[in-house]
């Protein structure tokens, strides 16, 4: 026996270990952990990207085609006026600029004749006419045209003035607790000129938060600047698009602050507690395109504008506004802010549910604890294909959650940690294994019942791993106060006290043909027909317990006789059909029954401390016995079910003292259970010349506290 404990206790503490340690990773996350899972969720945008639908957004590019015709940038704010102006009248529902402009245009003449020489009556000629700013200002006081501009950090962000700050045309509504600290924070910002900023339908953060790789896999659709909620470019666009006032923010379940879910009009987004939209690329879409200078030569097809959001940006490698998506490829930034918004606009979204962390730390957890347990007690060749089909498993899980339901789930750290896992349990069952089996064979040999052993040798063709669907019964029992005892007298003598008992209730059960199933501790289980088949299983199994019911009671009477705290016993009896045979691996062997049933019977021998009985016998046993003598209990739900059992106390011949005769109990018994009025008067009158009876005391207790019926709930008990 201590070379098996020896084994199990490593395994245990290895599985501890494993536990901790995958536990450990997952709550550090640590950089090379966030690339494993980035890039496993960049392969499934590879296999599966985003199929582009035609959506109402386009991106107005300054490409190098428009740098080479129009000049280089930046352009003159009065000819981005004129690139506004065109935009508007080909109906653009929105405008945005992928751009900060927040200095005042060079090439505006009164910039330009403080740098030339000139005469007075020049530069007042240049002076006289209209400043580009002033001019860009009105084109975009003529249009629903969002601004972008640029949030900081750094120590230098923070000496800004409060003023740093553009103006905000909109409100946030939080749904919850508000809770702007969840949000990525900044100190201050860099916004357009106050000219611009002041008739600009609505302002937006250029903001990205790429992860450690650089790859832009997410767009914020909330930040914090000064503690306070601003949009992004894309929320923004999408708000004025709409001409809504309000960002309606839902917090997320929990403590901890944050997001769920941004409302924008008709738009309602989910985000990560940060408030990002994870995106899902389509691949390269050149329609999703116009050139600026077909814009400002009057060239571009309207049907590409007209109802549109527009996004102004650059794809041209000069202007450095370049960035990498998952799919692999270089993008221009603004690409980003079009395809959340072509997300949001057909609803497809992809998400990171609140409860994917806790489910794959639970993952980790009992993964590596079940990896452990099967790379050190499985067959090697097993353990492998086994483990390998739960790294495969929850691999494909994940794919298949990506793919079905467009959840983002991490399998990746699992798959690392249970394939750790199960190379360190293969070192270790390597010094054991031989050597375990042999001992585990010996050892359970001396616990099999007399008749299992019989019927191995009749048919030794059974002694094979499987099982076969069979209607059993089963006896349970348990004897109460046995831990107590330990504590009140030498423990070798309440050992030998033990062992007399459970010699004559095992007894007790060969003679009725019962199985041993197992002893634990002070308790036996019991099953019948099984493995040899008996048609009235049920009456032995019920003849069984009356008799050990019999045996215990006249056991601790005369041990309670010379001064001996010796408990009760409880039993539980209940009959159904099971899955028996062997079970557990080439190595090990347990035969046993599996199914509700065995459940049922254990439950049944625990209500009895509940109800104050000593023996539960369900009516699936009682049903297919002859000549019973047994009182009504009730329905009983009993704890982890949800469906009723009709529950009898059977009755020795001569009925114990104390005890209410049975047709007067009976009588009492269909009055309450009928909900008729004078119940509790019947059982009141029992409870006062029966004092000891526990079912009378039961339903007194229950009528006074007006429960009706004899249905009895032990799931909260």
């Amino acid at each position: 026996m201590k070379s098996k404990l020896s084994l199990r206790s490593v395994a245990a503490l290895l599985s501890v270990a494993m536990a901790v340690l995958g536990l450990t990773l997952v709550l550090a996350d640590p950089l090379a952990l966030q690339t494993l899972r980035h890039q496993g969720f960049d392969q499934y945008q590879r296999w599966q990207p985003r199929t582009y639908e035609a959506m109402p957004v386009r991106i107005v590019d300054i490409d190098e085609a428009s740098l080479e015709k129009i000049g280089q940038w930046p352009w003159p704010r009065n000819k981005l006026a004129q690139l506004v102006e065109q935009l508007g009248a080909k109906r653009a529902a929105a405008i945005g600029f992928d751009v900060v402009f927040a200095e005042p245009d060079r090439t505006s003449p009164a910039r330009v004749s403080a740098e030339w020489a000139l005469s007075p009556a020049q530069a007042r000629s240049l002076e006289a006419l209209p400043d580009h700013d002033v001019t860009f200002a009105q084109a975009i006081a003529a249009h629903n045209v969002v601004l972008g501009f640029a949030l900081r950090s750094d120590a230098a962000a923070q000496q800004q003035p409060q003023q740093a700050v553009p103006k905000a045309p909109y409100r946030y509504v939080w749904v919850g607790q508000p809770s702007p600290q969840a949000l990525h924070a900044f100190a201050a910002a860099v916004p357009p000129l106050p000219v611009l900023d002041a008739v600009a339908s609505g302002s937006g953060a250029l903001t990205f938060m790429p992860d450690g790789d650089g790859v832009v896999r997410r767009v914020p659709m909330a930040l914090a600047l000064a503690g306070a909620p601003v949009p992004g470019l894309s929320a923004e666009l999408l708000r004025v698009a709409q001409g809504v006032d309000n960002y309606i923010l839902r917090r997320a379940e929990g403590d901890a602050p944050a997001l769920a879910q941004v409302r924008i009009g008709q738009a309602t987004v989910p985000t990560n507690a940060r408030g990002e939209m994870w995106l899902h690329y389509t691949t390269e879409q050149p329609q999703r395109y116009v050139p600026a200078w077909k814009v400002l030569a009057g060239e571009a097809d309207p049907a590409l504008l007209d109802g549109h959001i527009v996004l102004v940006g650059s794809s041209a490698q000069g202007l450095m506004d370049l960035r990498f998506n998952p799919l692999g490829r270089v993008m221009p930034g603004v690409e980003a802010h079009a395809q959340a918004l072509e997300q949001v606009l057909s609803e497809h979204y992809l998400t990171r549910p609140s409860w994917a962390g806790a489910a794959e730390v639970l993952a980790v957890v009992l993964g590596c604890v079940a990896v452990v347990w099967i790379g050190v007690f499985v067959p090697s060749l097993w353990a492998a294909a086994m483990s390998l089909a739960l790294v495969v498993g929850v691999l494909w899980g994940g794919w298949s959650a990506f793919l079905n339901h467009r959840l983002l789930l991490d399998s990746f750290t699992p798959a690392l940690a249970w394939a750790m896992a199960f190379a360190l349990a293969s070192l270790c069952r390597h010094f054991w294994s031989e050597r375990q089996q042999r001992w585990v064979k010996e050892a359970f040999s001396r616990y099999v019942s007399p008749n299992r052993v019989e019927y191995l040798m009749n048919n030794p063709g059974q002694l094979e791993l499987g099982g076969k669907r069979q209607h059993c019964s089963f006896v349970f029992t348990d004897l109460a106060g046995f831990t107590s005892l330990m504590e009140d007298i030498d423990p070798a003598a309440a050992v030998t006290l033990l062992n007399g008992y459970l010699e004559e209730m095992i007894s007790i059960a060969f003679r009725h043909q019962g199985t041993l199933d197992r002893i634990v501790g002070d308790a036996l289980a019991i099953m019948f027909s099984a493995p040899v088949v008996q048609p009235d299983h049920a009456q032995h199994a019920l003849d069984c317990a009356m008799e050990m019911h019999a045996f215990a009671t006249a056991y601790a009477r005369d041990l309670q006789g010379k001064g001996i705290a010796f408990g009760h016993t409880r039993f539980g009896v209940h009959s159904g059909e099971v899955i028996v045979g062997n079970f557990g691996g080439n190595a090990l062997f347990d035969y046993r029954a599996l199914g509700d049933p065995v459940n049922t019977a254990a439950r049944l021998e625990s209500v009895n401390k509940h109800l104050g009985t000593l023996i539960c016998a369900s009516e699936a046993t009682l049903s297919a016995c002859a000549h019973v003598s047994a009182r009504p209990v009730g329905h009983l739900v009993l704890k982890g079910k949800k469906k009723a059992l009709q529950v009898f106390e059977p009755l020795p011949d001569t009925l114990p003292q104390g005890y209410a005769p049975t047709a007067m109990y009976q009588a009492a018994y269909e009055a309450a259970r009928d909900g008729e009025a004078h119940a509790q008067e019947r059982f009141e009158r029992l409870r006062e010349n029966y004092p000891g009876d526990p079912l009378v005391a039961l339903y007194c207790a229950r009528l006074a506290e007006n429960e009706r019926g004899d249905r009895i709930v032990f799931n909260a008990k």
